[in-house]
């Protein structure tokens, strides 16, 4: 057994010294034609590349599916970048969209009454929002305005772009604000353009439902909402956001304003409208009926 393998050995190495000594001499020959410069050498030389270069594809092929991968890379890493920016432009986009839906029906409702009286004490305080006591049970900010500021329980407030609560316990220097997510939230809004009346009633999710919808039938995802302004609670066409269905089939709101990002508040000053306690002083229709007898004296009188 032993010799088997020095005979074996015996042969290898003779082998080995062949090969290495033809690779080099190849190796060799190739170096000197294409080093050699002549019109015959050139021609060889091309007729070469043209038989060898093609048939070497499948060895080419990793390095092509290796380049690919990687430009394919670093096109991921830019649409990554360009599907950032997109997502900003399109919430720019829907900020100046319910501007513009703002401005137009502001525009439309000034157009059928003209010389119509706004209300000049309709302005805001905004605050910074100082703490978030949101919990499973109890949805509510705090702001850093307060009764110094002129503040009232009651008040609505805004992001700037979409109704985010209202006051509810005010301090000296701090008021709280219930969201409209919160259980105890219930604000009158009306579903556009099919103008259907609703309650939002807050349940705790990021969602709130559409409670005593008058007809179903004549909404659907997608439509504008907004405050109706009924009860004084809330001034009216304040944007709510966007009706949508849930997973069970009822209709929630996707509201306008993103809590996860609130970090100032807008506090519209709303007063209550002016109460008549006298009606005598409004001019009450004639009572038509037969002419008495003192009527009949004062006409023969003129006469």
């Amino acid at each position: 057994m032993a010799r088997d393998r020095k005979t074996a050995t015996d042969y290898v190495r003779p082998v080995r010294r062949i090969v290495i000594a033809a690779l080099v001499l190849c190796l060799f020959a190739i170096f000197l034609l294409w080093r050699i410069d002549g019109p015959r050498v050139e021609r060889f030389r091309a007729a070469v590349v043209d038989r060898v270069v093609p048939s070497f594809d499948w060895a080419l092929l990793p390095v092509s599916r290796l380049a690919d991968m990687v430009d394919g890379f670093r096109s991921y890493s830019q649409l990554h970048q360009q599907n950032q920016d997109l997502r900003r432009e399109l919430r720019q986009m829907k900020a100046w969209k319910e501007a513009a839906l703002q401005l137009e029906q502001e525009n439309a409702k000034l157009l059928d009454l003209n010389k119509v009286r706004l209300d000049p004490q309709m302005t805001y305080v905004t605050g910074v929002v100082l703490a978030d006591s949101g919990s499973p049970f109890r949805q509510s900010v705090l702001l850093n305005v307060g009764a110094r500021d002129g503040i009232v329980d009651g008040w609505a407030t805004t992001d700037g772009l979409g109704l985010a609560g209202r006051i509810s316990g005010v301090g000296r220097n701090s008021a709280r604000v219930i969201l409209l997510t919160d259980s105890n939230s219930r604000v009158p809004v009306t579903i556009q353009p099919s103008g259907q009346q609703a309650i939002l009633a807050g349940d705790n999710s990021p969602a709130p439902q559409i409670d005593f919808l008058e007809n179903p039938d004549a909404v659907r995802p997608g439509d504008r909402v907004v405050s109706s302004g009924d009860g004084g609670v809330f001034p009216a066409g304040l944007l709510v956001g966007q009706l949508a269905q849930g997973a069970d089939g009822t209709l929630r709101v996707r509201l306008a304003v993103d809590y996860e990002r609130l970090e100032f508040l807008r506090v519209l000053r709303s007063h209550s409208a002016e109460v008549i306690t006298d009606p005598g002083a409004l001019i009450a229709p004639a009572v038509i009926g037969p002419p008495t007898e003192q009527t009949l004296s004062s006409a023969a009188e003129e006469d």
